[in-house]
This record gives structure tokens, sequence and C-alpha cells, in this order.
């Protein structure tokens, strides 16, 4: 397997854990703007975890919401980086950033 089909089939996998945690929460604005946050970028964290719980003998599913944690929270600082009191940014991955979005 290439590393950019290995990076790839990492991505969809750690976004499905993603979805199916997001699919417990109830119904809210704050879960839309979770999602949001949440969609795009290389997955590059996520994959980096996986491997280094595959060298390390931990199981998939475990590995797999490791790799989906590491991901919420580099989702998180992009959210946190992007807010006016620090680069103010207004777009993230080509898409309005959170705060734009979801007006702050």
């Amino acid at each position: 397997m290439t590393f950019p089909s290995a990076l790839g089939a990492a991505a969809e996998a750690v976004a499905g854990r993603l979805d199916s945690a997001l699919g417990t929460l109830p119904d809210s604005r704050v879960r839309t703007a979770m999602a949001h946050a949440l969609v795009g970028g290389k997955g590059l964290r996520g994959f980096l975890v996986l491997e280094s719980c595959a060298l390390h003998g931990v199981p998939p599913a475990t590995a797999l919401t490791a790799a989906a944690a590491i991901e919420a929270m580099h989702a998180y600082s992009l959210v946190h980086d992007d807010l006016p009191a620090m680069d103010d940014d207004d777009l993230r991955r080509g898409r309005p950033t959170v705060h734009v979005a979801f007006d702050e």
C-alpha cells in the first residue's frame, strides 16, 4: 500500500469514528459546529497514532478511538486559533471558520 492510500484509508476510518461519536450527542448547534470543525484535513495525526499503536500491539478499536481523539483535539486547536482574539481567520480548509459560520 502506498503512503497516500494508507493515509487516506486511515483518515476515512478516523472520520467514521468521529462521526459515530458525534452521532451519540443530541442534535444541537454545538454538535453541528463540532461536525463543521472536523471536516477536511489530511488526518496525518490520526494516521501517526494508528501506526504507532500498530507497532506496539494496541488493539485496532482502541487505536482508532485514540486517533479520533487526537484529530478532535487538533480540530479544537484550529478553532481556537481562528478566533477573533487570535488570528481572526475567516476560512479554514476552504470553508468558513467555526466562529464565522456559527456567529462566534
